[in-house]
């Protein structure tokens, strides 16, 4: 039987606490988040659950509609946003089978990461992620199935992180992108320096070469459709990032650069996040 896909969208979720706002004073938010439904007649597989008790909570009531059971997850990349929430997920199906690859979760499992998970995501996010751990099985380049459907790990290198990876379910020519694509949100800048937007570059031209018909960004607009533009999408907004790069002294010149060229975008406390990574406020 042919496989069908849903996505839910996680709304942004308020940082409670932090030291950086918005230009305006405004207290910035984490961007909406997609999860991806891959499902057949018996059972589904969810690609990325979100990242906090309650946004799980909410995936799972919506996942509850279609009335399968979840067998497999799969982590697109090594962002805690994608994978926090798994284990809250298997509290709910404690049969499935956890998938990313080697090198996603030599990601999660890296000394630095799990210290991030301190000093970042439990300041700004304080008793709202879960904890418990799980296991991960290793997905190779055969990937795994979900009735009889082969379900494929692409490998691209680096995106706004590195050892990202999308999923290719050959069957509905799906490509779920993880955050190698960006659909209408701005994209996150704040590892994309030293050469991370040629890599980045590089992973989507992998993602093209798939000929998608539908591409599921990471972080998306909810009323957006998920067309495979938003590939040529993302690699301008990057080639405008480059460009403003060379012509902004300041972080707030750049971000403020990039606002007005894309004004539609959501989410442009992530943008200002990636204008102090890649800039700062004093005139070079």
């Amino acid at each position: 039987m042919p496989l069908k896909y849903a996505v839910f969208v996680t709304p942004p979720i308020p940082q409670h606490s932090g030291t950086l706002n918005l230009p305006t004073g405004e207290p910035i938010a984490w961007s909406p988040t997609a999860t991806t439904l891959i499902y057949g007649d018996r059972s589904a597989v969810l690609v990325d659950p979100p990242f906090t008790h309650s946004s799980v909570d909410d995936l799972l009531s919506w996942v509850e509609k279609f009335g399968l059971p979840v067998t497999g997850i799969y982590i697109t990349h090594g962002h805690g946003d994608h994978w926090f929430g798994v284990s809250d997920v298997l509290k709910r199906y404690p049969e499935a089978t956890v998938w990313a690859t080697a090198g996603t979760l030599a990601h999660l499992r890296d000394p630095a990461q799990v210290q991030q998970r301190a000093a970042f995501w439990d300041v700004l996010f304080p008793n709202e992620i879960p904890t418990e751990p799980f296991a991960v099985n290793v997905a190779d380049s055969s990937g795994f199935a979900l009735e009889g459907h082969h379900l494929v790990p692409v490998e691209v290198g680096h995106s706004d992180t590195d050892d990202t990876t999308v999923l290719w379910v050959p069957a509905l020519r799906l490509a779920v992108a993880g955050d190698v694509v960006y659909n209408g949100v701005h994209l996150s800048l704040a590892e994309s320096g030293s050469g991370g937007r040629d890599a980045w570059r590089k992973a989507l031209e992998t993602v093209a070469s798939l000929s998608p018909l539908i591409v599921v960004a990471g972080h998306k607009d909810p009323l957006h459709d998920d067309d495979p533009s938003h590939i040529d999408h993302t690699r301008q907004y990057l080639d405008d990032v480059d460009d403003q790069l060379i012509r902004s002294h300041t972080s707030t010149e750049f971000f403020e650069a990039m606002v007005s060229l894309h004004p539609d975008r959501l989410n442009p406390g992530v943008l200002w996040v990636g204008a102090n990574s890649l800039l700062t406020n004093s005139p070079s």
